[in-house]
């Protein structure tokens, strides 16, 4: 362990990292990836925030625990937590990780979820589920991004937290980038199911893990899985909100 700190510590003096967001030198912040100015950029989500997605409240407000991005959206899931909203530097390290086979970025990732009680308080002693990617997919890309990021979570909050790859991905549904809600809904119709010997504990609290909440569709069509298969104690995690 010693001599691997010795090795990164030659390794940034002899290739200074670079920053993912503004590409500067990486110098101070407590980031490998981001630099200290863009790391002040991080826009960490505390309370009040939505029950359902996590999403930070602004302003005054008329009652209520359900902000207007998922007002529509049903949950077949409980609660819902966000470490970050998704932009700036934390937009640039998921899309580094996600799309340009950057999982040099994960440490950061971690460290951000380190710096969130709250979502640590969310998440802690519960069974977590990654979103599966499909097989095709993830050969494509080499790994299952939300697997990575619910690892990297449950070892920020510790107290028994653990990862359970219960769902697989059963339609290679094409990008869901440009899409609206309804049209999410319709691109992700019976995409997923439970896995194969599967069982769950219905006193157990399980909480589904993914990159990010931007309608919630994802989340959900996973959510209703778990809810035919008797998952009782159901919520959401995810990285970023945006």
């Amino acid at each position: 362990m010693k001599a691997g700190w010795l090795l990164r510590g030659l390794a940034d003096v002899l290739f200074p990292p670079q920053c993912v967001h503004c590409r500067g030198l990486v110098e101070g912040g407590g980031y490998r990836h981001l630099c200290a100015r863009c790391a002040r950029l991080l826009d960490f989500v505390r309370a009040p925030h939505c029950g359902t997605c996590g999403h930070p409240f602004f302003g005054p407000r008329d009652g209520g625990e359900t902000c207007p991005h998922c007002a529509a959206l049903a949950p077949a899931f409980r609660t819902g937590g966000t470490a970050v909203l998704l932009r700036g530097p934390a937009r640039s390290l998921v899309m580094e990780f996600k799309y340009h086979g950057g999982r040099h970025v994960l440490a950061d990732l971690e460290e951000i979820f380190r710096r969130s009680p709250p979502l640590l308080a969310h998440v802690r002693g519960a069974v977590l589920v990654p979103v599966p990617l499909h097989p095709r997919k993830e050969r494509e890309r080499g790994y299952n991004q939300s697997a990575l990021l619910a690892s990297a979570l449950a070892r920020a909050a510790g107290g028994g937290t653990r990862v359970a790859a219960l769902l697989r991905r059963t339609v290679d549904t094409p990008t869901q980038t440009a899409l609206d809600r309804r049209a999410r809904e319709g691109n992700l119709k019976n995409a997923f199911a439970l896995g194969r010997h599967t069982g769950l504990n219905p006193s157990q609290r399980y909480i589904l893990v993914d990159d990010v909440f931007t309608t919630g569709s994802t989340l959900n069509g996973c959510a209703r899985v778990l809810r035919r298969a008797g998952c009782l104690k159901l919520d959401v995690a995810t990285f970023g909100h945006g």
